[in-house]
């Protein structure tokens, strides 16, 4: 690999090694002399879609009427509360809380799809369009948001978009109420007939970010060499160390730090899982940590770095996975998720559901921080961002899909104030905030999914005196 002198350095160069593609941060030697260029390249919009299944403890009558999601207060003065928001107050001027929008499209809309709320909600999140029901391979919902994005500037990155997971996923053959697997176990669809599998294992994701291997066996042997992929590019980076200048040496210094860190942990994951003690998750890839933090955590330190380097500027991330009991010890709840959330409408079990909403939202300024502490140029990864929670589903004990969590994070390249909470009118689909996020990434479509127009995400419509 060959660095030159005092000449531009493109945008698309890589570490080079045996089986090793590194792709580099944005750094000042690849900016152009001209300024309006150079913003351009420092102004490239990310999108993270992230689902969060069985709705929220806020949207149950108990729940709104405790302010146990949404802020009592419209507007930019807002206050926490008891909401489960309340672990972003840090990021609250990067935050824009929409409160009351449906997923009608979630909904049973013959007698044969009733019960099956759980079974076709993922598909619906990020499309917003109704799922045939089916246990075939027959399957048809919508292209979903992130697609959509991913169609429009995808061509620009090494990979378009990646959809990754923390619970486990089986797309074959059938689930429940008559709706295949691959309803439930998919959030992404490139077309109305294709949901996109998900990555659960870091492992996995870490070796398709940096071109690790063509091959599984060709990964597994250089695993066996016990050697980092910077080993296997430690002249390319001596090389083009000897090109820079002493900010971007020290960035790119950084950058590797961060590879080589995240790489660590995996490993230590993988040996961990490897030692033949008893696991939490035994049939879960050695990749996988049995803590959901940390799990969590990895894959947003991925994420983060895919978008440093810009490899993609897209990602789906589904955190669970319907009718999960999975057990959160952090929160001090017992119960398992799924039979949480069918609190009974009993006020204290909604007040408990409560404590693994904010656990979930606790988790977010972890990936927050890491976007906020990456520069390009004169604007932070998360600036240019829009990061998007949410969940298809409203009062989980009912599985209705009214009153919706909703928040997005990040300034979406300047689009988005934040620092408000946007209630929507009564019966205003998901799909249209979803739409204007659309508008935001610089996407030209007139509709998406069941959108009946846009959604102001800045301005606070008006409110009777009540607020409903």
């Amino acid at each position: 690999m060959a660095f030159l002198t005092r000449r531009r350095l493109d945008r698309r160069t890589v570490l080079k090694g045996i089986g090793v593609s590194v792709a580099l941060p944005l750094l000042e030697a690849m900016l152009p002399a001209r300024a309006a260029e150079a913003r351009q390249m420092t102004r490239k919009r990310r999108f993270v879609a992230i689902e969060m299944v069985h709705g929220a403890a806020g949207s149950t009558a108990y729940g709104e009427k405790n302010y146990l999601w949404a802020p009592a207060e419209v507007g930019r003065e807002f206050t926490f509360g008891k909401s489960s928001l309340q672990p972003l107050e840090n990021y609250r001027e990067h935050l824009t809380i929409i409160s009351r929008t449906d997923v009608r499209n979630a909904e049973a809309f013959t007698p044969p799809e009733i019960g099956g709320d759980h079974f076709r909600s993922a598909a619906v999140f990020l499309t917003q369009a109704h799922p045939h029901q089916t246990q075939g391979s027959d399957v048809k919902a919508g292209v979903s948001i992130d697609q959509i994005y991913a169609k429009h500037v995808g061509h620009e990155t090494p990979i378009p978009s990646m959809q990754l997971c923390i619970e486990s996923v089986d797309q074959a053959g059938g689930c429940f109420y008559g709706y295949s697997c691959a309803y439930t176990d998919s959030i992404s669809w490139a077309s109305p007939s294709e949901p996109l599998p998900m990555i659960r294992d870091p492992r996995a994701v870490f070796d398709q970010l940096f071109g690790v291997g063509a091959t599984p066996e060709a990964r597994a042997r250089r695993r066996r060499k016990d050697k980092s992929i910077l080993d296997w590019v430690t002249a390319s980076v001596n090389e083009l160390q000897g090109t820079l200048g002493a900010a971007d040496r020290a960035r790119l210094m950084d950058y590797l730090d961060d590879v080589r860190e995240i790489e660590r942990r995996i490993q230590k994951v993988e040996s961990s899982n490897t030692s033949g003690e008893p696991r939490e998750l035994p049939g879960a890839p050695a990749g996988v940590p049995d803590s959901y933090t940390d799990h969590v955590k990895l894959m947003f330190d991925l994420q983060a770095l895919a978008f440093s380097a810009d490899i993609t500027r897209t990602f789906a991330f589904k955190m669970s996975r319907d009718v999960s009991n999975r057990v959160y010890p952090e929160t001090g709840v017992t119960t398992g998720f799924h039979i949480a959330s069918h609190h009974g409408d009993r006020d204290e079990r909604i007040a408990e559901y409560a404590k693994i909403n904010t656990y979930h939202v606790s988790l977010l300024p972890y990936f927050l921080d890491k976007l906020s502490q990456m520069k390009e140029g004169d604007q932070t990864l998360l600036d240019n961002a829009v990061v998007m929670y949410g969940s298809p589903m409203g009062n989980s004990n009912v599985h209705n899909h009214k009153r919706c969590p909703l928040i997005l994070l990040g300034h979406g390249g300047g689009a988005i104030k934040g620092n408000v909470h946007l209630r929507a009118a009564d019966g205003t689909p998901m799909a249209n905030p979803m739409l204007s996020v659309l508008h935001t990434l610089g996407v030209d479509t007139p509709s998406f999914g069941d959108s009946t127009g846009t959604f102001d995400l800045n301005e606070p419509a008006p409110t009777t005196a009540s607020g409903e």
